[in-house]
């Protein structure tokens, strides 16, 4: 198998951006922005919070599809005149992004602001970014809830009549990095900024607040750690922006690994040479089994065009450590070892789209390996031996998964491949024009 592709642009990126054009002080103009069902989810949220949204065919000048948005108003109106509950909602889908850094926002309006979504997205922690929130004066509650209980998951409503004045929060993100991002992300228009501390011992995918951090710096916020996970956020005005998504570093790995699972030869231009995306990590992890990767710098010395060689057999590292969003499409690498391979930091995968530890300890052997779970990870013990179905539980990560495993063995079939819409609509299309 040999081919090119190009993937669509870092959903990641683009939900950040996004947000924070509704929180400029003028329109802005995201171009390249991704368009699936999570990027469509927070435009609509920003939308439903007062951001104006138009769709461009043309981004200032780049022959770009782009997004301008014109900024929802933040002036914080008298608790008589803030809207009811019922009047302003939002819907999460199954969309982290959406669920974990637009309640903070919905506060800086001064509304009551109502968030649901999925049925699975009604299981995904919350409570960090609640119990922030509510630090900061925000009444947090779920109305359907007895009085008095907090709570941890969605649904449940978000009001703060005089806006957020911010000032610093210690909070527990050990279940996720979203719950630092999404206080970091509103944090610049809180009147006194916000400091916030980690209370625990370590923040999963810490690349994804290092993003965070990076994005407003870049937008003219002034950002700071003053300690170990501490970081500080200065108010003040964000200056209207005109800014490019990057390609999806994550989404690019199924496709990278069907070279190394296939000895073929996959070509991905306009890889950045700077990222903050995890997936920038590719580059070393399929080394790491075995494959051959090389780059080359292209014209502007800004990015490279990147070519993967999959080896005659794949070869396991051992450990592979904090991979996040990655790791299933990397345990199916793993799948296809001979030898064994240890996921390790990577708990917060249970409070993901689904569990993903145990989706796919359950997965690899339905197709005949043999893995287990740990505290904070699984084993992949022995490979996949045969075909079957491989269930997608409405994650996109799953359905990839599985993908990658069909290219090396028959009869793999995946149950849902059209929820990688969420994050890649067009993945079917460019798998099969990469896999005729």
């Amino acid at each position: 198998m040999r081919g090119e592709v190009v993937v669509p642009a870092s959903k990641s990126l683009t939900n950040r951006l996004l947000l924070l054009a509704a929180l400029a002080d003028g329109p802005s103009v995201v171009v390249n922005a991704l368009e699936s069902r999570d990027s469509s989810l927070m435009l609509a949220g920003l939308q439903r919070l007062g951001a104006r949204v138009e769709h461009l065919a043309d981004g200032g000048g780049t022959r770009e599809p782009a997004v301008r948005i014109t900024p929802l108003p933040l002036a914080a109106p008298p608790a008589a005149q803030a809207h009811d509950a019922s009047d302003v909602q939002v819907d999460c889908g199954l969309a982290g992004t959406v669920m974990r850094f637009l309640p903070a926002v919905a506060a800086l309006t001064g509304h009551a602001v109502h968030f649901d979504g999925d049925p699975e997205a009604r299981v995904r922690p919350m409570g960090a970014v609640l119990e922030g929130l509510a630090e900061l004066g925000v009444d947090v509650r779920d109305p359907s809830a007895p009085e008095g209980a907090a709570p941890t998951t969605l649904p449940f409503t978000v009001s703060s009549p005089a806006g957020l004045t911010g000032g610093e929060i210690s909070i527990d993100a050990s279940g996720s990095s979203q719950f630092v991002s999404g206080l970091l992300l509103a944090a610049p228009r809180m009147t006194e900024g916000l400091t916030l501390r980690h209370s625990g011992t370590s923040v999963p995918s810490l690349e994804h607040v290092e993003m965070t951090l990076t994005v407003l710096e870049q937008l003219g916020v002034s950002v700071s750690s003053p300690a170990p996970y501490t970081w500080r956020v200065e108010p003040g005005a964000i200056p209207a922006f005109t800014a490019r998504v990057e390609p999806d570093l994550s989404n690019a790995g199924p496709f990278l690994c069907a070279a190394a699972v296939t000895g073929g030869e996959v070509v991905m231009r306009g890889w950045p040479k700077d990222s903050t995306q995890i997936g920038r990590r590719w580059t070393q992890l399929l080394t790491d089994f075995g494959a051959e990767v090389d780059s080359v710098e292209e014209p502007g010395g800004e990015t490279v065009t990147l070519t993967v060689r999959g080896p005659e057999r794949l070869v396991t590292p051992g450990t592979v450590d904090g991979t996040a969003e990655l790791t299933p499409t990397l345990a199916a690498l793993a799948a296809l070892c001979d030898g064994e391979t240890t996921f390790t930091s990577v708990a917060h995968l249970r409070g993901h789209e689904t569990d993903r530890i145990a989706a796919l300890v359950v997965e690899i052997r339905r197709l005949g390996g043999a893995a287990e779970e740990t505290d904070d990870g699984f084993r992949v013990l022995s490979p996949i031996s045969h075909g079957g179905l491989v269930h997608s539980y409405a994650d996109h990560r799953m359905a990839t998964f599985g993908a990658v495993l069909g290219l090396a063995v028959d009869g793999v079939e995946v149950e849902d491949i059209g929820c990688t819409a969420k994050t890649m609509p067009t993945f079917p299309q460019l798998w099969e024009r990469l896999v005729p």
